[in-house]
């Protein structure tokens, strides 16, 4: 119960002593003379409690009161303090920084008349260079321009010999053109020649090429009786000197290891117990041809 509802209570029961004191009429003050007063004593005792549980809740609620406000005086001590102690660091550290930002202010105001001293003395070093080299040029008979005045001959030697040797050098270029020319268009000259003589050379040596050739396979063809014709990459086509007909003729084809192998043609097909003999069992090409031939030339001298 709060400090509230006791004072409500405390008032009820004052109202109810008061009314209970009023005086009441004689016919009923000698029937109630005993309850009364058993009555008055329990709302005595009753106040008493009542009053002390008072007093001890407003002992209570005032060092309540109390201890909230010695925290809250603590607690501002502490706030002020880490104020107080933040507000020092900061300075401290504002202080530092000052005194490092003039620190370096000095090392650049001092960097800076360094370099402007060292300037100086350059400039300073240039100019006694330049006064000297003018010096010199005086005693060396070199003239002001400003202070003296030089006169020029209308037919200055000089000028004149300048503008002959300029004359003698555009001659000479001119020269040297044509001259570049000249050999260029021998040079064209030579290698057309050059070129043509080279193409009737290759021309020449094909035409001896193709007469060799020609005369190879007369050759073979007399000597051997047959007549070697190239028909397709690595297939060569015989026809013999005694063939009956124009389409009688043999087939052979090279093979990747250099073996010559007969394929088969209409003419071949006719040739089977040769093919047999020397091709099969023999392994001769040469002995087949000359079989071939000997039996053809055979038909032929029968007849």
């Amino acid at each position: 119960m709060d400090l509230e509802d006791d004072t409500t209570v405390l008032t009820t029961l004052k109202s109810f002593n008061s009314f209970i004191s009023r005086t009441e009429p004689p016919q009923r003050l000698s029937e109630h003379a005993g309850g009364s007063t058993s009555l008055q004593s329990q709302y005595k005792r009753s106040m008493e409690f009542l009053e002390a549980a008072d007093r001890l809740q407003s002992s209570h609620r005032y060092l309540q009161l109390d201890q909230e406000k010695k925290q809250m005086e603590l607690s501002h001590k502490r706030a002020r303090f880490q104020l107080e102690k933040a507000a020092s660091y900061s300075a401290r550290d504002l202080e530092h920084e000052v005194d490092r930002n003039q620190e370096l202010l000095g090392r650049i105001k001092k960097q800076k008349i360094e370099d402007l001293e060292a300037e100086r003395q350059r400039l300073e070093e240039q100019n006694n260079t330049l006064e000297m080299r003018l010096e010199r040029h005086n005693l060396q008979g070199d003239y002001d321009p400003v202070k003296t005045r030089v006169l020029h001959l209308k037919m200055n030697p000089t000028t004149v010999a300048k503008q002959q040797r300029q004359q003698e050098v555009e001659a000479l270029r001119e020269e040297v053109t044509r001259l570049r020319e000249l050999v260029r268009s021998l040079q064209e000259g030579d290698l057309r020649k050059q070129m043509e003589s080279s193409e009737l050379r290759n021309q020449r040596l094909k035409e001896v090429f193709q007469r060799k050739i020609q005369e190879f396979r007369t050759v073979c063809y007399v000597l051997t009786g047959y007549k070697i014709d190239i028909t397709t990459e690595n297939q060569y086509r015989l026809t013999s000197v005694y063939a009956e007909h124009m389409d009688d003729s043999l087939l052979f084809k090279k093979g990747s290891n250099g073996n010559m192998q007969l394929m088969e043609t209409e003419f071949s097909k006719t040739l089977d117990e040769m093919v047999a003999l020397h091709l099969h069992h023999q392994k001769s090409i040469p002995a087949f041809l000359s079989a071939v031939t000997l039996d053809l030339f055979s038909r032929q001298t029968t007849v």
